[in-house]
């Protein structure tokens, strides 16, 4: 029922009337004016009630006057009187019909009762009714109720004071409802109240409306008062507290604080008197030390700080920071430096207790601590506030495990305070039971170096539930329980890190949801403002360091589970935060120490205490915590901390083998690390997209745990328990054993939870995995220990269950896997092999969504590591990697479509290292493939099949393989054959596709043997491949290749187009031509030892060169076959010449190359081309031909149009018959020209074989010369009259020059001494050798072409006579080769000489006999006469007559002389002819001198010749002597005058036999010439005498050879008796005897003649001269030898003659 409601209007007017009556009753006796005044009011009450229909209103206008009778009845001060007085005006109050003025009436009367001390409870009960019912009390009235509530409050009655003091918190608390109200009021009116500035009035502040004036005003007071000052407002205060001011003060600020935020005036009393204040009333505790001396009563210079004061204090500034935070920065933050400050070892252990309450409080307000981030660890020069709170708890911690400093025994420094045992603390609420009983009930509690703090509940999660900060009743500072301070602090780090996290997480969450709303909206929108984000992790950077370092000390020092799971719980939720927020380090750190939780004490693990180093430079410097777990530092005393110590109260539930590269002792593992390593498992379960690079760190800690329980991988990489291999078995107790199989799934959870993780985040997964993997690998290296599977195993794991999506992490996943399989250790690799083969197999057998058949990327990226595995040299994983390639043949054979080339490129990848059965491994899959699988293959693979087979054939490790797949390739060839048309038409599709696309990028395609149609491309690799086995190392392989590759080009060839010959030419049949040249010209020398000693290897193949020469021989004689059989084919290509060319190189190459062998094979090719002609002669065998050639000139006849039959049947025959027409001997018309071409192609390369073999070498002291072999020579000179036929035509003198020079050559190369014996006739017999019969036939054969060619041909005569005289020369002086030492035959006996050279004399006299023969046909030929030839002969001549006896065979000059005699006997007639002409001008002097060199040769006739011998000789030179009397002289006046000079002078000589004088006694009895002198003198003397003399020139000339004669016989007789007259008796040298002899027999000689002739032809100087001798014939006289003296004898006796009696001189006439 409402109070204005009709019912309780009548109900309150009943009631007052019966209060009325009731209060007249009382006072009838004492107190009549009492009486009157209520009964007056009675009568009042019942007018208003009758007159106004708004009785409430118009009561309240009259209440003064209603109230009075009650006011009176209280002024009576009578107990019944005044309560029934109080209950009425309350109940008037209570239905507000109360005025202002009544209610000012109402207090004065309170304040009476008050200050006569009656009926207390019931005054501050109406005060109270009077204010919570209406608003009409302001101001002083206002103010004198408060004040009457506050003396009441300090009354002796215990009741009142608490009741009172209860009224004094409700009526301060309604008057701030009050200003709320009237705020809420004016709320839409609110106009900006001017700024406040220092308000000096503080007696009322104009600004404020009523209501608020009268809040400030008590606030202001309150403030007075708390401060000990005087109120302004509260007037009539008596007394006042402190503790009282403070708590009001405090329930103000709690629970009014908008008041303040929104009135500056408030504010501004906040700033100014709140703070100052509270920072003075501080002052006390911060100034105290706990001094030494604990004692109370101790004299203290400073005030001790009051335990009711600080407490409020503290209660105090934590409603300011909590609420007033934003208007009092600076105050708060000095407030918080000083509770951080009150944290300190040094200040009282209960003011600890309560600033760590205060601590809590803030702990559990998120916000409010952001807040402080932003205001303070945020800006530049301000304190660190956020992070000193988060550290200042830290040390608290800490300081609480280091036992306090000596001297002070006591824990505690109140006057209450012993240490404080378990047992109180056990009373104090704590879980214990108590000291005694403390053993069999385990009490959570921290243990750390023998420090034991018990863990108290005390508070619930999140609320900071004080119980020192509510002690508000107590003066005495209480004393602390052991382990209470600890348990508040752990609280305050758990809620604070609890808080922080949700509240950062919550918002990040909120972010996301509204960015990804922001998408939808707008996809470019703006990123959040990145304020948030710089708050969040400005927040977790201040903090993270000292949390870490608080928690990991608890996490060691804990001995209770769920104490432990919160410290975990923290630690994880920290990590994950820094994970989202991206802060590597603290998240590192954070997983850093969780990890070295789960791993026994001092466990060595790289990782962790590496981890961090590199991101040292991300801390700054002044961090009181450094990041290495295992140091803290507290208050400037540096802790070392063993990380984790060794907790003998933990309980160890396995003993394991460490995971090291040496094998240590055994490690333990207590509950507790089992504890962390599923916190840790949890981590990565529920967090691993957040853990990025730290997953290195926890799976790095998993690896090790997992070592050390001993799981180890099963199939499809997860962990079972298995037995530990070596070392002391792993020991685990039943409590670890039940748990095993769960971690084991746990671990196996985590991996298959990957498949949620994003994709950044599984390659961190995968990434981390890699390396732990590589450790792993490192650490196996060098030993065989077991190694570490974990990260295999789960990299396996990992790979099949992200199946749907492994195109993300197959590159990763795989490349590391191949590495693995390339480990030395055995078990490693096979892992990292079964690792990868399952995946692929898999990645095949999974359904992909699109099928694998149509995403064929997809399907290559899976077979890709197939491949790559080919790399690894392993053998076991490359027989994994082709077993695995088996199974996928069987499984998926059908369905590889795009993925054949990389399985045929994996069954190919064999290399001659990985050892035999590997390589018939592979060999299995290419036969299955071979036999099944062709037709269902892309055919564009058809070529990779081919390049496979040719890689089996290229092994060198197992013969018959190879063998066997040149055979494959024979089959392959017949594949091709059969299904040509499909495998063509399928081709050409993908042709254009793969052009198209070329095209479309603008790029050619790029496919070997491109411009080719695609089929013939096939047969071009076929045949390239084969080419490539041609030049295998093996010579079984060789031929086998080289025979199969003839023989398909032969078979199939014809299925080639004929631009397609170009490129088997060029790219096949040359470029294995090439290849063979390059290896042949590169083989070992070396002998192969026979093979095993049951195999014999014959001599002529026992290098490697031989047996490259036989390939080469095979090569050659195969192409230039070819060249022959298809000529016609060939010559159609544009380029046939140019292939002639290069044919003719290689046959040039061939011939030089420096074995017989193959040198001798490559003439026989040369030979084989030159006989080309055309292949058939028949018309009637044109069908068979047509049949052959049909696909090359079907293909050009369909140009006309695709696919048009064929007009005229006749049209193919006529062009046959055109082409190899009935005159099939002559090339078809036009073609002449061509083959010219070709065979001056032909000839060059013969003249460059020719020059090249026959130059001779430049080195002279080299051994290595290579002398190209006489049987090759030969060969090589054959082939020119086979050359000659074609290309007689245009053979000129360059070219007979050139010619010339190659025959010449070959001649001189001399032979080795070995073959010598099959070559060389015996020395005796004068026998030709072929190579010099070849010779011969060459030359002439080109001399009897020019016999019957043109004129213009027989200017070539010189030129051979030339070429002739030239090998003439080599009776005398055979040709040198180079400067190579040869021997001559005849001494190269027992081999001493290597080089033989031939005998020539046999080859210069044929020769001689051909030029004699040659001469005798063409001497009167112009050009014979105009080159001079006779001259040349003669000089040529004149060698072998000059040397004489000196000629290597005797033959040689008796030959040359009577050769010479014949060309004379021809030649003379002719130069007499042409003696005007002055073309033998030359001749003559050449003729003297070949007469005189042999004449008067230097050479001795050898000792042993026969004295007959020597006479037939000198006949030869009375023969020479008689050619000069018979057809010179008696032409004298034809003859140039030298000339015939020259002949008398030789006459002369050889009249006069002179012997010189240097001859030794041995030589004595050399033969004279005597007939020869006799027959010259004759001659000279019938030439001087005769009296045909037609010139007196003529004459002139003998008759001064006459005088000469004279004077020489005057010398030789003067000196003759010189010398006779000097010897006394010594016989005179022989030869000068016969000298003088000689002269004398010629005097007579001369003397017979000068009788015989006119004396008219004598000059008369002879006859002075003849009479001269005389006196010294005379001298002679008186010599000793008989054989001088008959000469002298002789000669004296014409003398007789010249005697005559002396005329008389007439003189003058007279006698």
């Amino acid at each position: 029922m409402s109070p204005s409601s009709p019912e309780a209007v009548k109900k309150l007017v009943e009631n007052m009337q019966a209060d009325l009556r009731s209060l007249s009753m009382e006072c009838k006796k004492k107190f009549p004016p009492v009486k009157e005044a209520a009964e007056s009011g009675i009568v009042k009450i019942k007018t208003i009630a009758a007159r106004n229909t708004d009785i409430l209103a118009a009561l309240k206008e009259n209440s003064s006057e209603v109230v009075q009778p009650f006011l009176m009845g209280c002024g009576t001060k009578e107990p019944k009187i005044t309560q029934l007085c109080l209950a009425a005006i309350q109940r008037l109050m209570s239905h507000e019909v109360v005025s202002e003025a009544a209610a000012g009436n109402i207090i004065n009367m309170l304040w009476q009762l008050m200050e006569n001390g009656l009926e207390e409870l019931k005054l501050l009960q109406t005060v109270l009714v009077l204010l919570t019912t209406n608003t009409i009390v302001h101001d002083e009235v206002l103010s004198k109720a408060i004040v009457l509530c506050f003396r009441l409050h300090f009354t002796k009655d215990n009741i009142t004071n608490n009741t009172a003091a209860a009224t004094v918190r409700q009526v301060v608390t309604v008057v701030f409802e009050r200003m709320v109200a009237e705020d809420e009021r004016f709320k839409g009116l609110m106009e900006e109240p001017p700024a406040v500035q220092g308000n000096s009035n503080r007696r009322s502040v104009s600004t404020l409306r009523p209501s608020a004036k009268d809040a400030y005003m008590l606030f202001q007071d309150l403030c007075q008062l708390v401060n000990a000052d005087a109120p302004y407002w509260l007037v009539g205060m008596t007394e006042m507290t402190r503790t009282f001011g403070l708590e009001l003060l405090e329930s103000v600020l709690n629970d009014f604080p908008e008041v303040f935020l929104q009135h500056q005036e408030f504010s501004f009393l906040l700033k100014e008197r709140v703070c100052p204040l509270v920072i003075k009333l501080f002052s006390p505790n911060i100034k105290f030390r706990q001094g030494c001396g604990s004692s109370a009563s101790s004299p203290a210079p400073v005030e001790k700080p009051y335990f009711p004061i600080c407490m409020r204090l503290l209660r105090v500034v934590s409603v300011l920071i909590k609420h007033f935070y934003s208007l009092l920065v600076t105050e708060c933050e000095i407030f918080l430096s000083l509770l951080v400050k009150f944290l300190d070892g040094e200040k009282p252990q209960w003011l600890r207790a309560v600033a760590v309450e205060s601590v809590h409080r803030l702990c559990v307000q998120p916000h409010l601590l952001r807040s402080f981030c932003q205001s303070y660890d945020m800006k530049q020069h301000s304190t660190k506030v956020f992070r000193d709170i988060v550290n200042a708890l830290g040390s608290f911690i800490q300081s609480l495990f280091i036992l306090p400093s000596a001297g002070n025994s006591s824990s505690s420094s109140t006057p209450a305070g012993g240490s404080v045992s378990a047992s109180q603390g056990s009373a104090q609420g704590g879980p214990g039971l108590g000291g005694a009983g403390g053993g069999l009930i385990t009490q959570a509690a921290f243990e750390y170096r023998g420090t034991w703090i018990p863990l108290m509940n005390v508070s619930v999660q999140g609320s900071a539930k004080a119980t020192y900060l509510e002690m508000l009743d107590k003066v005495e500072p209480p004393s602390i329980p052991e382990g209470y301070a600890m348990s508040v602090a752990f609280s305050a780090l758990l809620d604070l890190v609890r808080g922080i996290t949700s509240m950062i997480e919550r918002e990040i969450s909120k972010q996301e949801q509204e960015a990804a709303m922001r998408e939808e909206a707008e996809p470019a929108s703006p990123p959040q403002d990145p304020m948030a984000h710089e708050v969040w992790e400005e927040m977790v950077n201040a903090c993270w360091c000292g949390l870490l370092a608080a928690l990991s000390l608890l996490l060691d020092a804990s001995t209770d589970e769920s104490a432990t799971e919160n410290i975990l719980k923290a630690e994880l939720s920290m990590a994950s935060l820094c994970g989202r927020l991206g802060l590597v380090t603290p998240r590192d750190a954070f997983i850093t120490a969780i990890c070295k939780a789960s791993l026994p004490p001092h466990y060595a693990l790289t990782i962790l205490s590496t981890a961090n180093l590199s991101n040292k430079d991300r801390f700054d410097e002044q961090r009181s915590f450094s990041l290495c777990i295992s140091v803290y530092s507290i208050q400037g005393q540096s802790v070392q901390m063993v990380s984790p110590s060794s907790e003998s109260h933990q309980q160890v539930v396995a003993v394991g083998q460490p995971l090291t590269a040496q094998p240590q002792g055994t490690v333990v593992l207590t509950a507790k690390n089992i504890q962390c390593m599923r916190t840790l498992l949890n981590l990565a379960h529920c967090h691993g997209a957040y853990l990025g690079t730290s997953w290195q760190l926890v799976l790095a800690t998993l690896q090790h745990l997992v070592w050390i329980l001993g799981l180890k991988p099963s199939v499809g990489g997860v962990l079972k328990p298995g037995r530990a291999v070596e070392g002391p078995s792993t020991v685990l107790t039943t409590a670890v054993m039940t748990d095993l199989p769960v971690i084991s799934n746990i671990l196996s959870k985590l991996f298959e939870s990957s498949q949620y993780l994003d994709d950044v985040s599984l390659h961190h997964l995968i990434n981390a995995l890699c390396s732990l993997s590589m450790e792993a690998m490192e650490m196996a290296y060098g030993n065989n220990k077991e190694p570490s599977l974990f990260a295999v195993a789960k990299l396996l794991e990992t790979g099949l269950v992200n199946m749907d999506r492994i195109e993300i992490l197959w590159r990763p996943l795989t490349a590391h896997l191949l590495e693995v399989c390339q480990h030395p250790n055995a078990r490693m690799r096979e892992w990292g092999a079964e690792a990868i083969t399952s995946l692929i197999k898999a990645g095949l057998s999974f359904k992909h969504e699109p099928p694998l058949s149509k995403n064929q990327r997809l399907q290559l990226l899976l077979l890709n590591p197939l491949k790559e595995l080919s790399n690894v040299l392993h053998a076991d994983i490359r027989q994994k990697q082709l077993e695995c390639v088996l199974q996928i043949l069987q499984n998926q054979g059908d369905s590889l479509g795009p993925g054949w080339p990389l399985v045929l490129g994996v069954i190919g990848a064999i290399r001659n290292d990985q050892g035999e059965s590997l390589i018939r491994t592979a060999f299995q899959c290419l036969q299955l493939v071979v036999t099944d699988f062709l037709p269902t293959m892309p055919c564009m693979c058809l070529q990779i099949v081919v390049d496979v087979a040719g890689s089996f054939g290229l092994q060198n490790q197992e013969l018959n393989i190879s063998l066997t797949s040149i055979g494959l390739l024979w089959n392959i060839s017949d594949y091709f054959f059969q299904r040509g048309e499909a495998i063509t038409e399928e081709l050409e599709r993908e042709e254009a596709v793969l052009l198209k696309q070329a095209q479309d990028k603008g790029e050619p395609l790029n496919r070997p043997f491109h411009p080719a149609p695609p089929f013939d491309c096939l047969w071009l690799c076929l045949y390239a491949k084969l080419g490539e086995l041609c030049v295998d190392p093996r010579p079984a392989v060789r031929k086998s290749a080289g025979q199969t590759m003839f023989s398909t080009i032969a078979a199939h060839g014809t299925l080639l187009q004929p631009p397609t010959w170009n490129i088997v030419v060029w790219k096949v049949l040359f470029h294995l031509l090439d290849c063979v040249r390059k290896s042949s010209s590169t083989a070992d020398k070396e002998k192969i030892e026979s093979g095993g000693g049951n195999i014999l290897i014959h001599h002529s193949r026992d290098t490697a060169e031989k047996q490259w020469a036989e390939t080469w021989v095979l090569t050659l004689a195969g192409v230039a076959r070819i060249f022959n059989t298809r000529r016609y084919l060939l010559q159609q290509l544009g380029d046939f010449f140019k292939a002639w060319e290069v044919l003719l190189d290689h046959i040039q190459s061939a011939a030089l190359s420096k074995n017989n062998e193959v040198s001798l094979a490559a003439l026989k090719s040369f030979q084989e081309i030159l006989q080309l002609v055309t292949p058939i002669k028949d018309t009637d065998k044109l069908d068979a031909l047509a049949m052959d050639v049909s696909p090359v000139l079907m293909e050009s006849l369909q140009v006309s149009g695709p696919g048009r039959p064929l007009v005229r049947s006749d049209s193919l025959a006529e062009r046959l018959a055109q082409r190899y027409g009935a005159q099939a001997s002559l090339p078809p018309p036009g073609e002449e020209l061509d083959d010219s071409a070709l065979w001056w192609s032909a000839w060059n390369t013969w003249y460059r074989i020719g020059t090249e073999c026959t130059r001779p070498p430049s080195g002279g002291a080299d051994k290595l010369v290579f002398v190209p072999s006489q049987p090759f020579l030969t060969a090589l000179i054959q082939i020119f009259p086979a050359l000659y036929q074609h290309i007689a035509g245009g053979f000129s003198m360059e070219d007979l020059k050139k010619l010339g020079v190659i025959l010449y050559g070959a001649v001189s190369v001399p032979i080795s001494s070995d073959t010598s014996p099959f070559i060389l006739p015996s020395y005796t017999e004068a026998v030709l050798t072929s190579l010099q019969e070849a010779v011969l036939t060459a030359l002439d054969v080109l001399q009897k072409a020019i016999c019957v060619g043109s004129e213009n041909l027989q200017v070539m005569y010189p030129a051979i006579f030339e070429q002739l005289l030239l090998f003439v020369e080599f009776s005398c002086k055979p040709p040198q080769y180079g400067k190579m030492e040869t021997k001559h035959v005849a001494n190269a006996k027992y081999n001493q000489a290597e080089w033989v050279a031939l005998n020539y004399v046999p080859f210069a006299e044929r020769s001689l006999e051909v030029v004699v023969d040659l001469y005798h046909k063409t001497a009167c030929h112009k050009a014979v006469i105009n080159e001079k030839v006779l001259q040349n002969i003669i000089k040529t001549l004149r060698i072998p007559l000059g040397l004489k006896y000196a000629c290597p065979a005797e033959s040689t000059w008796k030959l040359a002389v009577s050769s010479l005699l014949k060309v004379l006997s021809i030649g003379l007639p002719v130069a007499r002819q042409q003696a005007s002409s002055g073309k033998f001008d030359t001749m003559w002097p050449e003729l003297a001198n070949a007469f005189e060199d042999f004449l008067f040769t230097k050479s001795t006739p050898p000792d042993n010749l026969s004295i007959q011998e020597f006479q037939r000789n000198e006949a030869v030179d009375v023969e020479v002597v008689q050619l000069i009397s018979t057809e010179i002289l008696p032409f004298a006046n034809f003859i140039p005058k030298e000339f015939v000079g020259r002949i008398m002078s030789m006459l002369n000589k050889g009249s006069i036999h002179s012997q010189s004088s240097s001859f030794t006694e041995a030589e004595m009895d050399i033969r004279m010439r005597e007939e020869f002198s006799k027959v010259c003198f004759e001659t000279l003397l019938q030439f001087s005498f005769s009296n045909k003399v037609s010139t007196p020139q003529e004459g002139y000339i003998s008759r001064m050879a006459l005088s000469v004669l004279l004077q020489r016989a005057q010398d030789v007789l003067r000196r003759y008796v010189e010398d006779q007259r000097l010897s006394g008796r010594c016989p005179l040298p022989r030869q000068q005897v016969t000298e003088i002899i000689f002269v004398l027999k010629a005097i007579s000689t001369l003397m017979d003649s000068l009788k015989k002739t006119q004396p008219e032809n004598v000059d008369v100087n002879v006859w002075a001269q003849v009479i001269a001798l005389y006196p010294t014939l005379v001298e002679c006289i008186t010599c000793s030898s008989p054989e001088v003296s008959s000469a002298l004898k002789d000669a004296l006796g014409p003398f007789k003659d010249f005697m005559q009696p002396p005329v008389s001189k007439v003189q003058n006439g007279e006698s």
